[in-house]
């Protein structure tokens, strides 16, 4: 089965649907994900694009990890 991280979604449907996108992204940079209650607030309006925004990372490198790591990046 292909995994697939639709860039629309929040950061919190993500990390539902594949908790391991949670890591991944605490390896990019966005630290403040493994934050206790983080996911569950800031991350139901956060998408991955807005939160590379907000901490000046570079959003095609955190798509090119996710395509080294097999996702198909929507």
């Amino acid at each position: 089965m292909e995994k697939v991280i639709d860039l629309n979604k929040t950061v919190f449907e993500l990390c539902n649907e594949d908790p391991a996108i949670k890591d991944i992204l605490a390896d990019s940079g966005f630290t403040d994900i493994t934050k206790p209650g983080m996911l569950q607030t800031a991350g139901r309006f956060m998408t991955i694009p807005k939160g590379a925004k907000l901490k000046k990372i570079d959003l095609e490198t955190i798509k090119k990890k996710f395509i080294d790591l097999g996702y198909v990046v929507k």
